[in-house]
C-alpha cells in the first residue's frame, strides 16, 4: 500500500506548531551561541557574572569558583574595594568576632583567625583624606592625622606626653606614661645601671608600648626594639607606632607564648604594661625568662614596683625573680633592673617559688601557637652560646656567623653562602630595578621568608627596618636572625599576619609559592588568591612588593595581580595615589589593562621573542600598579615612551607580561604613542642564579 500524500494545507495544525517550534529553538541558539562567541555581548555578560561572585562570597563554593577565575586570569573585573568602615579592619584581632571568647587569661585578647570561607575577598581601602606617610626620621615626631584619624590616645594621654593633635598632624613629643618629660630622660637614667651604648645591647622587646617612643628614641643608640601591644581600647597603638617608622607587632601575652624564639631579647622593658607578672603560678614571668638572653637585663617600670597598696604584688614579683636566680641591679624609684644569670644551676638548689625547669625534650623556640608553659625553659636546650658577653658586640654580630646556625647541618657555609647573595641581589634591586630603598621613601619593611636574615642584613646601610618572617612550617632559622642582632617573629602565611592595614612600604619575598604549600609535598595548604590579597592589606599606598620565584609561578602571581589593579580606591582622583608610579601621566578614559596590552605587545614588537632560558623572574608592584621585567640569561630589557602625545608623559615604562603572555597578546594601539629600547640591562653577577632565594 502506498503512502498518502496530502497537500499542505491538508496537514494537522498541531504537527505544523511543533515543527515550527523545534526549528525556531535550535536557529535561536545558534544564533544566541555565535553572539556570546564572537560580540562583545558575551564577554560583557561573562564580567558582569564574575562581578556578582566577587560581591557575593559567603558561599564557600561561589567563593572557590572566584578564586579559581582569578588565578586563571579569566576574570575581566579588578576585585572590588571593602566597605569603607573595614580602613583598620584585622582579621585575626577582629573585636566583633573575639569579644565572644573566654576572658580567662585575655584569651578574646589573642590571635583567633576566621575560617578562610567567612572571609570576604575585597580591598581594605585608606580612609578618607589618606596622605602617603611622612617621612623618617621626620615621621617620628609627626605624622598625618588623616591616615589614622583616632584621637582617643591624644586626649586620654595627651598630658603625659604620649601624643596631641596640631592641625593637620599628631605631634609625639616623646613622653609616656612613666616618663612624661620623655623618653630620651628616661633612657639616660637606665643607662647608669646597664650598657645602653658600646653595643653590649641590641635587641630589645617593649611589652605593652603603647605608641612605643621608646623604642623609638632607642634606635640613636643602636639597639632595635620591637614593641607589641595588644588591639585594645586605646585602639591603633601599634598603628601610630608604624606610621611613625618604628618597629612593632600586634601581639598579646595571654595563654600562648609570644611568636619570637627562645633567648633572642637582651633587652625586656615593661613599662607599666600592667601584666600580672606573677599571677597563674608566674607564668608570664616564665616567658619573659624564655624570651631573655642569659646574661640579659629585665626593666619594670610602674606598678606594683614600691606602688602604693600593692606590696604584696612587689613582694610576690621580687621572689619570682630570686627563684629565677636574678641578679637585682637597682630599684630606683618605681623603676626595678635585674639581670639574669647565664644558666640554670641554682634553679634547683633555691626555688622559694615552687619553679622546675622544663624536661630536656622540651624545644624553647617552638612558639607558634603554643601553649605556655609553667616550667623554666633550659639555657643547655638552645645549640650554641647565645650569652651577652660571649656573642660579638654589634655591629659584629651581624656579619659574623652565630653559634646557633654553626651547629646546624653545614651551617656555617649555608651562613657564608647566603649573606653573600643577598648582598648581590639588593645591589642588583638598587641598581637595576629602581626599587628606592636607600632613600627616604622606604622606611618600614618586611622579608616574608626571611631564612637567616640576610636580606635584611645588607639593607643596613638603609634607613630602614626589617621585619623578619621565617615561616612556622620551615626550619626555625629565627634565633639566628635574632643573634645577628635583627629582629623577627614566626608566622603561618595561609593566615593573616598581627599587623594593621597599611604597614609597610616594602613587602619582598623570595619563593612565594613555598609559603603555600605542605613541607616536602606538592599540595597546597591556601591558595595565592588570599594571600597576595593579605599582602595588599598590609602594604602602603605607593608601596613596592618584589617577589622572586620560578617564572610559572611569576605567571601565576601576574595573573592575581591584575585583578587587583584599577580599584577606585588608588585612583589619583580621590587619593593623590598613581596606578603605575613609573608613568608621568596616564589619561582617564584609559584602561590600565589597554595600557598593559600595548606595552606589552611593543616590547614583543621590539624584539623581544627570545626562546632562551628564563635566568630570573622578578614580579614588582608598585602600589597598586604592576611592573613585572623579563629577566633572560643575556638581558633584561625596558621601555620608554618618547612622544608626550598620547596618554603617556615621557618617562620610564617598564614591561608589564610575562613570557607566555607576551606571545598570546593581540596589538591594540592606544593614542598613537611610539616606543623604542631603552636600554640593555646586564642579570645580577652576570650569572644565572635560582629564582628560589634560600
Amino acid at each position: 500500500m502506498g503512502h498518502l500524500n496530502l497537500p499542505a494545507s491538508k496537514r494537522n495544525p498541531r504537527q505544523w506548531k511543533l515543527l515550527d517550534l523545534v526549528t525556531a529553538t535550535f536557529f535561536g541558539l545558534v544564533f544566541l551561541f555565535f553572539l556570546l562567541v564572537f560580540t562583545p555581548l558575551g564577554d560583557s555578560l561573562a564580567a558582569s557574572g564574575r562581578q556578582t561572585l566577587l560581591r557575593s562570597t559567603s558561599d564557600p563554593r561561589q567563593r572557590h569558583r572566584l578564586v579559581a577565575l582569578i588565578e586563571a586570569g579569566q576574570n575581566a573585573q579588578p576585585i572590588e574595594a571593602c566597605p569603607a568602615d573595614e580602613v583598620d579592619h584585622m582579621p585575626c584581632e577582629d573585636p566583633r568576632r573575639n569579644s565572644q571568647l573566654s576572658r580567662e587569661m585575655n584569651f578574646y585578647r589573642e590571635r583567633h583567625c576566621p575560617p578562610v570561607e567567612d572571609t570576604h575577598l575585597c580591598l581594605i581601602p585608606p580612609p578618607d583624606g589618606y596622605k602617603i606617610s611622612v617621612q623618617w626620621p621626620q615621621s617620628l615626631h609627626k605624622i598625618w592625622h588623616a591616615n589614622m584619624p583616632h584621637d582617643k590616645i591624644a586626649d586620654r594621654k595627651g598630658h603625659q606626653g604620649w601624643m596631641k593633635k596640631e592641625g593637620e598632624h599628631f605631634i609625639f613629643p616623646g613622653g609616656g606614661t612613666m616618663f612624661p618629660e620623655g623618653a630620651v630622660q628616661y633612657i639616660e637614667k637606665l643607662g647608669q645601671y646597664i650598657p645602653i651604648k658600646g653595643g653590649v645591647l641590641r635587641t630589645a622587646l617593649d611589652m605593652g608600648c603603647g605608641v612605643a617612643s621608646w623604642g623609638g628614641y632607642l634606635l640613636k643608640e643602636g639597639i632595635l626594639t620591637l614593641s607589641f601591644a595588644p588591639r585594645d581600647s586605646h585602639k591603633a597603638q601599634i598603628q601610630f607606632a608604624l606610621e611613625r617608622g618604628v618597629p612593632a607587632f600586634v601581639a598579646m601575652l595571654g595563654t600562648r607564648r609570644l611568636p619570637y624564639p627562645a633567648f633572642s631579647f637582651d633587652l625586656v622593658h615593661c613599662s607599666r604594661c600592667l601584666i600580672p607578672f606573677t599571677a597563674y603560678n608566674a607564668s608570664y614571668f616564665i616567658e619573659v625568662n624564655r624570651l631573655l638572653r642569659p646574661g640579659g637585663y629585665l626593666v619594670i617600670s610602674g606598678p606594683p614596683v614600691q606602688w602604693a597598696k600593692q606590696d604584696k604584688e612587689w613582694a610576690d614579683l621580687q621572689a619570682v625573680a630570686r627563684a629565677l636566680c636574678y641578679e637585682l641591679i637597682a630599684v630606683d624609684g618605681n623603676t626595678v633592673i635585674w639581670k639574669k644569670p647565664a644558666g640554670d644551676l641554682c634553679l634547683p638548689n633555691q626555688n622559694e617559688y615552687g619553679l622546675e625547669l622544663c624536661d630536656e625534650s622540651d624545644d624553647p623556640s617552638d612558639a607558634w601557637y603554643f601553649k605556655l608553659k609553667k616550667c623554666v625553659s633550659r639555657t643547655s636546650a638552645v645549640k650554641g652560646d647565645c650569652t651577652i658577653g660571649t656573642i660579638p658586640k654589634w655591629p659584629d654580630r651581624l656579619t659574623k656567623a652565630p653559634s646557633r646556625a654553626v651547629h646546624m647541618k653545614n651551617g656555617l657555609d649555608l651562613f657564608d653562602a647566603d649573606t653573600r647573595r643577598w648582598l648581590r641581589r639588593v645591589a642588583y634591586y638598587k641598581n637595576n630595578l629602581n626599587v628606592k630603598l636607600g632613600t627616604p621613601a622606604i622606611r618600614n619593611v618586611m622579608d616574608m621568608n626571611a631564612f637567616f636574615g640576610s636580606f635584611a642584613a645588607a639593607l643596613m646601610p638603609d634607613p630602614v627596618w626589617v621585619m623578619n618572617v621565617v615561616p612556622a612550617r620551615k626550619p626555625s632559622t629565627l634565633g639566628v636572625i635574632y643573634d645577628r642582632g635583627l629582629i623577627g617573629v614566626y608566622h603561618d602565611w595561609c593566615e593573616p599576619f598581627s599587623t594593621y592595614p597599611r604597614s609597610y612600604d616594602l613587602i619582598h619575598v623570595a619563593g612565594i609559592e613555598s609559603l603555600l604549600k605542605l613541607p616536602g609535598s606538592s599540595k597546597n595548604r591556601c591558595n595565592l588568591v588570599d594571600l597576595m590579597v593579605e599582602m595588599d592589606r598590609i602594604l602602603r599606598p605607593e608601596g613596592t612588593v618584589i617577589i622572586r620565584d620560578s617564572p610559572e609561578v611569576i605567571d601565576k602571581v601576574a595573573r592575581v595581580a591584575l585583578a587587583k589593579r584599577g580599584t577606585s580606591m588608588y585612583s589619583e582622583r580621590q587619593y593623590h595615589v598613581l596606578w603605575l608610579p613609573n608613568i608621568a601621566s596616564l589619561l582617564r578614559n584609559v584602561s590600565a589593562f589597554q595600557i598593559f596590552k600595548h606595552i606589552a605587545f611593543t616590547a614583543l614588537h621590539l624584539g623581544r621573542q627570545a626562546t632562551c632560558k628564563i635566568d630570573l623572574a622578578f614580579l614588582v608592584l608598585a602600589g597598586a600598579g604592576i611592573s613585572i621585567q623579563l629577566c633572560f640569561a643575556e638581558r633584561i630589557w625596558a621601555v620608554r615612551s618618547q612622544k608626550g602625545d598620547g596618554p603617556f608623559q615621557p618617562g620610564r615604562v617598564s614591561v608589564i607580561a610575562t613570557i607566555s603572555e607576551l606571545y598570546s597578546l593581540r596589538k591594540r594601539v592606544v593614542g598613537g604613542v611610539s616606543y623604542s629600547r631603552l636600554q640593555q640591562l646586564q642579570p645580577e653577577g652576570g650569572k644565572s642564579s635560582a629564582g628560589g632565594g634560600n
